[in-house]
C-alpha cells in the first residue's frame, strides 16, 4: 500500500510549488490573455502562466485530499490578554472535507465565547468592501451574525500600544469563503475589535 501524505506534508508541498511558480520555474504555457494570437504575441503572460500553473497544481492536491480523505485542518493557538485558545482552522491552501466541517462547527461556540471574553470594552467594527472599509457596530449585531455562522476563526494584530482582535464568522466551504468565490453559498464576515479611540488596520 502506498503512503498517504499528511496535512502538514501537503501544506509543505504546496508551499514549495508556489515558490517554484513565483520564480518562474513552473508555467502553464497554454495560457493566453485575450485568446487572439495577434494580440497575445505583444502581451507578457508570465504572471498569468505562473498563477495558472499553481492553481492547477493546487486543484490536483484538492483532488488528492478528497480521494485519500486528508484533512485540511490545522490547529492554531492564540493568546490575548493572558488567555489562550487552541482552535481548528482550514489551511488557506487546502479544502475542508465534510468531516472537517463537523470539527469546525463543534469549535464554533467556544471561539465566539473566547472572543467575547477578550474583547470586553473594545469598539467593534464590521468590515466591508473586501476589508477596505469599516462600520462601527454593537455587540448585539455580532450576536445576530454569529447565529447564522457555521465556523469561526481568529486573528490578531498587536504591538506595544495597539490591539486588534478579528473574528471571522463564516458559512459554507472555508476555501470558497476565503477568496469570496462562493457567495452566497459560502462567505464570511469579519468583526474587528479595537481599543476605544482606535480604528481597525487589519
Amino acid at each position: 500500500m502506498s503512503k498517504v501524505y499528511t496535512t502538514e506534508q501537503l501544506i509543505q508541498i504546496l508551499r514549495s510549488e508556489r515558490q517554484a511558480c513565483l520564480k518562474g520555474n513552473r508555467l502553464k504555457l497554454a495560457v493566453t490573455v485575450s485568446g487572439n494570437p495577434v494580440i497575445d504575441q505583444f502581451i507578457r503572460t508570465d504572471g498569468l502562466q505562473q498563477f495558472t500553473a499553481y492553481q492547477d497544481f493546487k486543484a490536483t492536491i484538492h483532488e488528492y485530499q478528497n480521494e485519500h480523505q486528508v484533512s485540511g485542518i490545522v490547529w492554531r493557538e492564540v493568546t490575548i490578554k493572558g488567555k489562550m485558545l487552541r482552535y481548528p482552522e482550514v489551511d488557506a491552501q487546502l479544502i475542508a472535507l465534510a468531516s472537517d466541517i463537523k470539527i469546525l462547527k463543534a469549535a464554533n461556540n467556544s471561539i465566539v465565547q473566547f472572543w467575547n471574553e477578550v474583547t470586553v470594552g473594545m469598539d467593534l467594527y464590521l468590515s466591508f468592501s473586501h476589508g477596505k472599509q469599516h462600520r462601527q457596530i454593537e455587540r448585539i449585531d455580532v450576536d445576530r451574525i454569529a447565529q447564522r455562522t457555521e465556523w469561526t476563526s481568529l486573528s490578531k494584530c498587536e504591538n506595544t500600544n495597539f490591539l486588534e482582535v478579528i473574528l471571522h464568522l463564516g458559512w459554507g466551504q472555508p476555501e470558497e469563503a476565503c477568496y469570496k468565490r462562493g457567495f452566497p453559498t459560502s462567505g464570511s464576515e469579519c468583526i474587528h475589535a479595537v481599543n476605544p479611540g482606535n480604528r481597525p488596520i487589519g
